[in-house]
C-alpha cells in the first residue's frame, strides 16, 4: 500500500479522534472531514479541510448530502494500480484519499428510544457513512478502512513503525468494515420492520424478513464436545452474552448456556433469590428475605446435582453469600454484580468463573434447525391472580397458593416434560425432560432429598391423564397448579377431589424445548 497522503474522516463516536488526528497530522497526512468532526478537530488546532472545499459543493439539504460525490467517491475507489483510473483522476483533479475513518450515525440509540417516531428514525439513518465505508472497503488494497476507535492503536502503531498500513491489517480491516454496515442495515431494516404503512408500531413482534448480526467476542475453546468449533456472538444489549468476567479461566459453550439458562430463572424474582443449574435445568432455587439463605435453601434441595454446576443470583453477591458458595464445588457464577469482600473470597478459587451481567430486554428466541431458523416471542407471560381458575371442591390455602405460584415460576425454566415440587420459596425436587408426565412426576419424587410431604406440584402443561395426580398423591403433596385443557381435564379433576387435593389451572402452557 502506498504511503497515506490523505484521511478523510467522519465520526458519530468521537472517542479518541482528537488524538488519532493530531498523531496523523504530525506524520504529514493531510486531514479532510465533515461538519462535526471538523469542527471538533478545529477546536483542538489541528489543520483539517472541509469536504466542500475538495468537492467545490456546499454541503445541502440539511446535511443529507455531503460526501456522496465524484472528487470524493473517485479519490477512494480508483484502483492505483490502474493507469486508466489513476489518469482520470489526474484530468479530473481528484486528489486520492489512503484512508477512510467512518462510523455510523447511531440508529439502535434512536431506535430504543421511547415514543421515537417513523421521522426520526428515518432521519437518522446514514446514506454517506456506509457508502465511504464500503468504497473503502472494496479499494482495500489502496486504502485502510477505519471504522472503530477500537482499531487506532494498530493503525497508528503500523503507520509509526513503517510508514505503511500492512496489506494484512487492510484486509482484516475491511472485512470488520463490510461486517459494520451489515450490521447497520441489518439494525435498520429491524426496526423499520416493527412499524406499519401509517407509521405506528406494529402488532407483529415477528418480522417478515429476520435480520441477524452479531459480533463474534470470543472464541471458545470447543462446542458442547471437544469435536465441535464454537464461539460466542453479542448483540451488546445485556444478558449473558453482554457480561463481563471478573474471575476465573475462560467460560466454555456449556457454562454459557448454563448460565443462561440460570439468568433467565433468576429474572423471575423481584425478592432475593438464587438458582442453581445443571445441563439447563434447575437442581435447586429458592427466594427468601436474605440471599445467602435463598442459596442455602437452593442448595439443599439437591446438594449432589449442585456439584459441578452454575449458580445464578438476582441480587449483589455479599460476603456471608460468597463464604457460604465457596463450600462447594461450582463452574461460574453469574449475578449483577459482586460486593469487594464476596470478590476477594471467591477469586481465591482459580478456576472459578465470575461474571458480572448488565440488565438486558427480552428479545426473540431463534434456533437453529437443518436449513432454517425458528424464532418465537420471549416466553415472558406473567400469571395473574385473577387468570387462576380454582377446579377442585377444595381451594388452596394461603400458604399452598404461595407455594404453587413460586413453582409455577420454576416450572417453565424446566425442560418438557417439567415437574416441580415445591414449598413456599423453594424447589424440593425436579422431574425433567422425561417423554411421559408421569414419569416426570416419578423422577421428581426419586430424586428428592428433602420430604416431599406437604409440598406442592407444578406442571408446565396439563395432565393427559389422571396418573401424575395420583403418583404425586402417594408422596404427601396436597396442590396442584397445571395450565389445564386436556380433554380429560374432568378425570383429572375428579382424582384430585378424590385425593383431597386443590387444584388450580392457569390457561398458559409453558413447554421447554
Amino acid at each position: 500500500m502506498p504511503r497515506i497522503q490523505r484521511a478523510l474522516l467522519s465520526v458519530t463516536d468521537k472517542t479518541g479522534i482528537v488524538e488519532f488526528s493530531r498523531k496523523l497530522h504530525e506524520l504529514g497526512v493531510g486531514l479532510i472531514s465533515t461538519g462535526g468532526t471538523a469542527r471538533l478537530l478545529r477546536g483542538e488546532n489541528i489543520p483539517v479541510r472541509e469536504v466542500a472545499e475538495i468537492t467545490e459543493f456546499p454541503e445541502m439539504l440539511d446535511g443529507r448530502v455531503k460526501t456522496i460525490h465524484p472528487r470524493i467517491a473517485g479519490g477512494i475507489l480508483a484502483v492505483r494500480s490502474n493507469p486508466e483510473h489513476m489518469r482520470a483522476l489526474e484530468e479530473h483533479d481528484i486528489p486520492p484519499i489512503q484512508m477512510v475513518v467512518v462510523n455510523l450515525y447511531e440508529f439502535e440509540k434512536y431506535a430504543t428510544k421511547p415514543g421515537v417516531t417513523r421521522e426520526e428514525l428515518i432521519e437518522n439513518i446514514d446514506i454517506g457513512g456506509p457508502t465511504m465505508i464500503r468504497a473503502a472497503a472494496k479499494n482495500f488494497q489502496d486504502v485502510v478502512v477505519v471504522v472503530s476507535p477500537d482499531q487506532y492503536e494498530l493503525v497508528m502503531s503500523e503507520l509509526q513503525n513503517s510508514g505503511k498500513v500492512s496489506a494484512a491489517t487492510c484486509w482484516s480491516f475491511a472485512q470488520e468494515a463490510f461486517a459494520h454496515t451489515a450490521a447497520y442495515d441489518a439494525a435498520v431494516s429491524s426496526r423499520l420492520a416493527q412499524i406499519d404503512s401509517e407509521g405506528k408500531t406494529s402488532v407483529d413482534a415477528l418480522p417478515a424478513v429476520l435480520s441477524i448480526s452479531a459480533t463474534r467476542t470470543s472464541s471458545l475453546r470447543y462446542g458442547e464436545n471437544p469435536h465441535q468449533q464454537a464461539a460466542l456472538y453479542s448483540f451488546h444489549r445485556g444478558g449473558i452474552a453482554g457480561a463481563k468476567q471478573l474471575h476465573g479461566k475462560e467460560l466454555s459453550y456449556n457454562n454459557l448456556v448454563d448460565l443462561d439458562a440460570a439468568w433467565q430463572l433468576i429474572q423471575e424474582f423481584s425478592t432475593p433469590a438464587a438458582a442453581i443449574i445443571k445441563h439447563t435445568n434447575p437442581s435447586g432455587c429458592a427466594e427468601q428475605p436474605q440471599l445467602v439463605e435463598a442459596y442455602r435453601k437452593a442448595l439443599e434441595a439437591d446438594p449432589i446435582s449442585a456439584f459441578g454446576g452454575v449458580i445464578a443470583f438476582n441480587r449483589e453477591v455479599d460476603k456471608e453469600t460468597a463464604q457460604e458458595v465457596v463450600r462447594l464445588f461450582v463452574e461460574a457464577i453469574a449475578a449483577p454484580s459482586f460486593s469487594p469482600d464476596a470478590l476477594a473470597i471467591l477469586t481465591a478459587k482459580k478456576n472459578l468463573r465470575l461474571v458480572e451481567v448488565p440488565p438486558g430486554e427480552g428479545e426473540l428466541v431463534v434456533k437453529s434447525i437443518s436449513g432454517g431458523l425458528l424464532a418465537q416471542t420471549a416466553d415472558i407471560a406473567p400469571l395473574a391472580s385473577a387468570a387462576i381458575s380454582v377446579k377442585t371442591s377444595r381451594p388452596p390455602t394461603a400458604d399452598e397458593l404461595e407455594a404453587l405460584l413460586f413453582g409455577w415460576k420454576v416450572c417453565k425454566h424446566v425442560k418438557s416434560n417439567a415437574i416441580v415440587y415445591s414449598r413456599a420459596g423453594q424447589i424440593v425436587s425436579v422431574g425433567a425432560g422425561q417423554m411421559s408426565r408421569v414419569d416426570s412426576v416419578k423422577v421428581g419424587a426419586m430424586k428428592a432429598v428433602l420430604p416431599l410431604a406437604g409440598t406442592v406440584l407444578a406442571s408446565d402443561a396439563f395432565f393427559p391423564f389422571p396418573d401424575g395426580i395420583e403418583e404425586a398423591a402417594k408422596h404427601g403433596i396436597t396442590a396442584v397448579i397445571q395450565p389445564g385443557g386436556s380433554v380429560r381435564d374432568d378425570e383429572v379433576i375428579a382424582a384430585a377431589n378424590k385425593l383431597n387435593l386443590a387444584m388450580v389451572f392457569t390457561g398458559i402452557r409453558h413447554f421447554r424445548h
